[in-house]
């Protein structure tokens, strides 16, 4: 008989919709005894403005406000999330430098929470995020489930930001075999003379290359399309 880790495991594989898989999660959670869930994606791109992604189920007047009053830059779970990727459980002490934000939250039922950030090989972070509006959570309920809170953090990470990260890559024209290998010569520090010495190639043939790939990633240079290649996993 499998886990409910393998069990889990299984019904995300293969998922390929952020909103199905974030249904299953949405499952995983009530089945864990939380009212609501949500999970937040930071892709950093472009690095002077990283895109963030936001999935959950709370209630759309709690959605608006958030988003007007613009809690995302001082919320500090988040804030913790972004630096920390130890569970940071919702007390007074947590909101004590956003009092506003812990108010109106409350007001939606939003009054017992759970949350864990986790972090990619390709600096993509994820949070996941569990709470409910009753049932303080005692010691014994975070020693008997909070094993499972965690790996569910870790499954919708990893699940949620393939299907991000695989549909911005999807979203870029495709590059060629030969201009992915003068992108990675050029990740690992060579110059257009030693990749055109490595490939056999002309050094104007290299920078034929380097030229069609800045423009297929629509980024200003050689080094900014390599960091974007990278970030996307199409240099992997």
């Amino acid at each position: 008989m499998k886990s409910w880790e393998e069990n889990l495991l299984s019904i995300m594989d293969g998922v390929h919709c952020e909103r199905l898989a974030f249904n299953k999660i949405e499952s995983a959670a009530q089945s864990l005894g939380f009212e609501h869930c949500a999970y937040g994606l930071r892709i950093p791109l472009p690095i002077t403005s990283p895109k963030t992604m936001m999935l959950n189920n709370y209630p759309a007047e709690w959605r608006e406000r958030y988003v007007r009053e613009k809690y995302l830059g001082i919320d500090p779970t988040v804030l913790h999330g972004s630096k920390n990727q130890t569970p940071i459980i919702w007390d007074e002490s947590v909101f004590a430098s956003a009092r506003r934000l812990w108010e109106d939250a409350q007001s939606f039922g939003l009054r017992v929470g759970w949350a864990q950030s986790n972090l990619n090989t390709i600096g993509v972070g994820g949070m996941l995020t569990l709470s409910r509006s009753c049932g303080k959570l005692t010691k014994s309920e975070l020693a008997s489930q909070e094993p499972k809170w965690r790996w569910l953090t870790i499954i919708s990470h990893l699940c949620l930001s393939r299907i991000f990260v695989s549909k911005l890559a999807d979203a870029q024209p495709g590059l060629t075999a030969r201009e992915i290998e003068v992108l990675k010569w050029s990740a690992d520090g060579k110059t257009s003379g030693e990749i055109s010495n490595i490939l056999a190639v002309s050094e104007a043939t290299v920078n034929f290359h380097i030229k069609n790939a800045v423009g297929k990633l629509q980024t200003a240079n050689k080094t900014a399309a390599v960091v974007r290649a990278a970030m996307l996993g199409i240099l992997s």
